[in-house]
């Protein structure tokens, strides 16, 4: 069968498995960080049988260990929950960059928050690498930015390729 080009996956588990533009809002006011916090908290409720107010908790808990803003306009919110069982993700575009306490100190934009089940250590670590090797690419972070539709920065996101080396 010979070598099948790297895409987005997570041991059998592609971004359009956790993304859903449902989960995806587009030119939000945030004003904070915890602000964005929650608009991911009501997103990644949706789907599950969790209250928004425990994805809070979590996501929150896990900011205060250390922040999740990487740099270049780019956080990535993420926790694992207790009773949670499946990875879900959500994505938050803002119209104007908010303090995230960002490795760089410049404001985030752009948030990609992600939420799996507690015991999913392995995965976990998997799917935040492929996030911060996808974010890491200025081309797309440009691209992602300056795309007007939510649906189109959708396609982005599940069709993302690894740059070859």
């Amino acid at each position: 069968m010979g070598n099948l080009p790297e895409t987005i996956i997570f041991k059998n588990m592609q971004i359009s498995d956790i993304l859903t533009p449902e989960r995806m809002l587009c030119h939000v006011q945030a004003t904070s960080k915890k602000r964005a916090l929650e608009y991911f908290s009501k997103l990644l409720a949706i789907d599950t049988s969790l209250t928004s107010h425990e994805i809070f908790e979590s996501l929150l808990g896990r900011e205060r260990l250390g922040s999740t803003g990487l740099g270049k306009g780019i956080a990535i919110p993420h926790a694992r929950v207790t009773q949670c069982n499946v990875t879900l993700a959500a994505f938050l575009q803002l119209e104007k960059g908010i303090d995230f306490d960002a490795i760089d100190k410049k404001p985030v934009d752009l948030l990609f928050a992600l939420m799996v089940p507690e015991n999913s250590t392995e995965e976990h670590l998997e799917i935040l690498a492929q996030l911060v090797n996808m974010f890491s690419e200025k081309e797309f972070r440009e691209k992602l930015r300056n795309v007007p539709d939510c649906r189109e920065k959708f396609d982005l996101l599940i069709h993302w390729q690894p740059l070859p080396h």
